[in-house]
């Protein structure tokens, strides 16, 4: 082996060496641990998940539908998590169990109740107010699927807020401070939605900057699913007869 390839061996290796007597800090916020062999541990730590699953679910939303009002909800999620983070650093109350590799030290209010109790009273007020007001005549089976969303928000919420206990992330207290102010917040910020914001959606949408963000208002469309499948039902007939009259020519 030349001198020069030495050289560069011993350059990488002295570069490698520091990063091993380095602190490595790993991102932390997926990172949920669970005890050895505990089934039920295992599986309460990946449904502990749920908000990242729910984040990610508002970021598609917002990227493919640009709805006004689904844009609106996730910053009432982010204004929710800030709540939360102030009153952890002004709590400063600690976690009943000690880790080394977590987002941070205080638990109080836990982050994972209020989070999903922000989400599901919200999603319940949205039902019960929105939908029930904008149409009082619904078919059995959007009333089947209702209900349907409001069981599985409100079983992931138990089960996420039961599981911070069970994995030693929060006390009992700590999980019902976070119940408690996730209710309260998802009520202010649907109510501010509902009665303030959402009458401004019209003059927002004819904004040039809307126009150009392909932003959009479906407040008064009922059932936004069985709207957008009719319309792209008649549009693809309509194309479909177009091309066969020009191949007819």
């Amino acid at each position: 082996m030349s001198s020069p390839d030495i050289d560069s061996v011993v350059q990488q290796q002295a570069h490698y060496s520091g990063y091993n007597h380095s602190d490595w800090q790993p991102i932390t916020l997926t990172l949920v641990e669970y005890p050895k062999g505990d089934l039920l541990g295992k599986l309460l730590a990946w449904i502990s998940l749920a908000p990242l699953g729910i984040g990610a679910g508002f970021v598609a939303l917002i990227l493919f539908r640009r709805d006004l009002h689904t844009i609106v909800f996730f910053i009432g999620t982010l204004c929710n998590e800030c709540v939360n983070m102030v009153l952890k650093h002004w709590i400063q109350e600690p976690r009943p169990m000690t880790r080394a590799q977590i987002w941070t030290e205080y638990g109080m209010p836990s982050s994972h109740s209020q989070f999903m109790c922000f989400f599901t009273q919200y999603v319940l007020l949205f039902i019960l107010i929105r939908l029930h007001h904008m149409n009082n005549n619904n078919a059995r089976m959007e009333r089947l699927v209702r209900l349907l969303v409001l069981v599985v928000c409100s079983v992931a919420t138990f089960l996420v807020c039961f599981g911070r206990i069970y994995l030693q992330y929060h006390t009992l207290s700590q999980v019902m401070v976070g119940v408690v102010v996730g209710l309260v917040v998802g009520t202010l910020w649907f109510s501010l939605t509902h009665w303030f914001l959402t009458p401004l959606f019209p003059m927002v949408v004819s904004w040039k900057v809307s126009e150009l963000f392909l932003l959009r208002d479906t407040t008064l469309i009922p059932n936004i699913l069985w709207f957008e499948y009719t319309v792209t039902r008649q549009e693809a007939r309509a194309r479909a007869r177009k091309l066969v009259s020009m191949k007819s020519q």
